[in-house]
């Protein structure tokens, strides 16, 4: 019986396959795909469908890309050159032999309406864009090549914040183009030389690590790329906001500030250090405002600063070294009721920074405190002080043990730099510091055998160690700029002996950067000066011997200290650099074959010790005037007052 359901297999003929045409074999594969698709229910037709649709849709979203990259290979006669990518113009280009890291980008330049304080408050002119330099990294290690155009166009970058008057700027390299008439208090900007366009590449190196593996978080820890938390406070991104202006790093200094307006939480109810959080968060958002006049950045000061004052809630006002910003509690460590001494003394230049901008006289107060009641304590050896103090006596504790290291190095640094920001007015602070610096003459310092190097070592209950933190090379620096401003000029000498010293800790070992403690020779029959043992062998990435080098290179001009900074960062470059973004702490510097990397990469390198260099590297002695600006321990800057 026919049936129109079964009249496709009745139409189909059975045979060989020679004995078929080709339009038949074609009629049988389409009948028998159409038999087959009718048998399939309603669902599997639909999604057979869909899938179809859906490579169609994609096929066609792929195709503007398909024809970028045919385009791209269509270069040299249709051959991709890989081992010499072809470079946009203006972009550097990395030559051959370079470690695989990010190419340094052009100094991004604001065209945005700055707002600030009058004596900060500055309108940046635009400027054409410039070709860059090419960056050639030989052996790791970072050298700059001039643009073959740099002789015909400026290469600038815009100090941003930072008032630079028309008289005090270099002079310009010719430019023949065209420009637009300046505004009267518009000024030109000085030029990038080469190794401030090598910082700057180290800085992009090492801010791609931390965006791309620990954004918003404390630390980043390249090696392993991922990051690890203090305070979860996005502690490295907050360090580095004045680094970022100061490098011209708009683009990356916009993305950080949307975090610090949106992320960061500081209401969370977490213990943080009172001394840690001061001088880098409180510190970096004072100094960023400073710099930039934007209030997003005060008020966030303003909330952390109310929320630290509960540590100053003590039986003797001397402050706990913890603080729940959170809860609003504070409290001791768990094992002492001890602070130290640089930590609650080291907190003045900000808080009084604080209390100046908000006009709220709490916070400079209760610092102001702290070190008159230092001021009047025993215990002290001529103007030296012991590393703790108790919270609940207000006496100092574990005494006979005197240094300039861990625990008590930034007690001297901030009686001088408290001098200086209060318009060299207050006399308690000035007397301290210079008792102190002469008890550091008669009882710390001593020479090496056999290159009779001057050092600062420690007395440890009336007994002498030629123990010497490399925390104690901030010493140069502070010594430099108390005789800038007026104080013996015997403190410059000493700083010039003590530079030497700090950098034969790095060039009198293997891999050309210092461990974090050495102890120097006495003995006359020895041949060495340095000594490390194996617990000291780390290196950090720490910033004071460079930040003793600018401060010495800003008094003296002496290009030898630009010259071992320069040593320094090329062998950061050779030894901790991770080619996948970011620099690491190591843990032996004696061994240059493998210096045995830590996975750590301290906040303080892109905030203080690039931040340096960048400065060391400076020949405008007017680029944050050391007239008109201090910088706190961790490298943020105020502005000296004035009234």
């Amino acid at each position: 019986m026919y049936s129109p359901q079964r009249r496709d297999f009745i139409s189909v003929t059975l045979g060989s396959q020679a004995g078929r045409t080709y339009d038949n074999s074609k009629t049988w594969r389409r009948q028998s795909c159409w038999r087959k698709w009718k048998q399939l229910s309603r669902l599997q037709r639909s999604l057979i469908a869909f899938l179809f649709v859906f490579m169609v849709v994609c096929g066609v979203a792929a195709y503007p890309n398909l024809s970028e990259r045919w385009q791209v290979e269509s270069l040299h006669d249709g051959e991709l050159n890989q081992a010499e990518p072809a470079v946009e113009p203006g972009v550097a280009k990395v030559l051959p032999k370079a470690p695989p890291v990010t190419q340094p980008q052009k100094p991004r330049r604001s065209n945005l309406n700055k707002r600030g304080p009058p004596f900060l408050q500055k309108r940046l002119s635009k400027k054409e864009s410039a070709d860059e330099p090419k960056i050639n990294k030989e052996d790791n290690e970072a050298e700059v090549i001039p643009n073959e155009k740099e002789e015909e166009e400026d290469n600038v970058i815009s100090w941003r914040g930072m008032k630079i008057e028309p008289e005090q700027v270099n002079p310009a390299l010719p430019d023949t183009k065209k420009k637009e008439p300046v505004p009267n208090e518009a000024v030109k900007e000085p030029g990038l030389n080469e190794r401030q366009m090598a910082v700057i590449e180290a800085f992009q190196h090492a801010w791609k690590g931390y965006k791309q593996y620990a954004w918003g978080h404390d630390e980043l820890k390249p090696i392993s790329k991922t990051y690890s938390e203090w305070f979860g406070l996005g502690l490295t991104l907050v360090d580095a906001l004045d680094t970022m202006w100061i490098l011209g790093q708009q683009e990356e200094f916009e993305e950080a500030k949307k975090w610090v307006l949106t992320d960061l939480n500081l209401g969370k109810n977490v213990d943080v250090n009172l001394f840690e959080t001061t001088i880098r968060i409180l510190g970096g958002l004072l100094s960023i405002y400073n710099l930039t006049g934007d209030q997003v950045f005060l008020d966030k000061a303003s909330e952390l600063g109310n929320r630290l004052m509960p540590a100053f809630d003590t039986p003797s006002k001397i402050p706990y070294s913890d603080v729940n910003i959170g809860r609003g509690t504070a409290h001791p460590p768990r094992w002492t009721s001890d602070s130290t001494v640089a930590e609650v003394t080291s907190i003045q230049l900000e808080f009084r920074e604080l209390s100046r901008l908000t006009k709220e006289e709490k916070y400079q107060a209760a610092v102001n405190e702290v070190m008159k009641h230092i001021h009047k304590l025993g215990g002290k050896m001529d103007g030296l002080v012991p590393m703790f103090i108790n919270t609940n006596s207000g006496q100092f504790s574990h005494l006979g043990v005197y240094t300039l290291g861990a625990r008590a190095d930034s007690y001297y640094e901030y009686l001088l730099k408290q001098w200086i920001q209060g318009g060299r007015k207050e006399s308690d602070l000035l007397d301290d510091y210079l008792q102190a610096i002469e008890g550091v003459k008669k009882n710390l310092i001593r020479k090496s055998e056999p290159k009779k190097l001057t050092f600062v070592g420690e007395m440890s209950h009336n007994q002498f160690s030629p123990k010497m933190d490399h925390l104690v090379c901030f010493l140069p620096g502070t010594l430099a700029l108390g005789a800038h401003h007026g104080l013996n000029a015997d403190h410059m000498e000493l700083a010039k002996e003590l530079m030497e010293t700090c950098y034969q800790m790095y060039a009198q070992i293997e891999t050309g950067l210092s461990p974090e403690i050495v102890h120097f020779n006495l003995n006359p029959h020895n041949t060495k000066d340095i000594e490390v043992k194996p617990a000291d062998r780390h290196n950090l990435l720490r910033p004071e011997t460079v930040e003793s080098l600018f401060y010495m290179y800003r008094f003296t001009r002496d290009k030898t200290y630009q010259d071992w900074g320069w040593q320094i960062l090329q062998n950061f470059n050779k030894y901790t650099r991770v080619k996948t973004g970011g620099y690491t702490s190591i843990n032996n510097v004696r061994k240059s074959e493998n210096p045995e990397p830590r996975d750590k990469m301290e906040s303080f390198f892109l905030g203080e010790t690039l931040k340096y260099l960048f400065l060391l590297f400076s020949d405008d002695f007017n680029l944050i005037s050391l007239d008109k600006y201090i910088f706190n321990t961790e490298a943020h800057i105020f502005p000296i007052w004035t009234t």
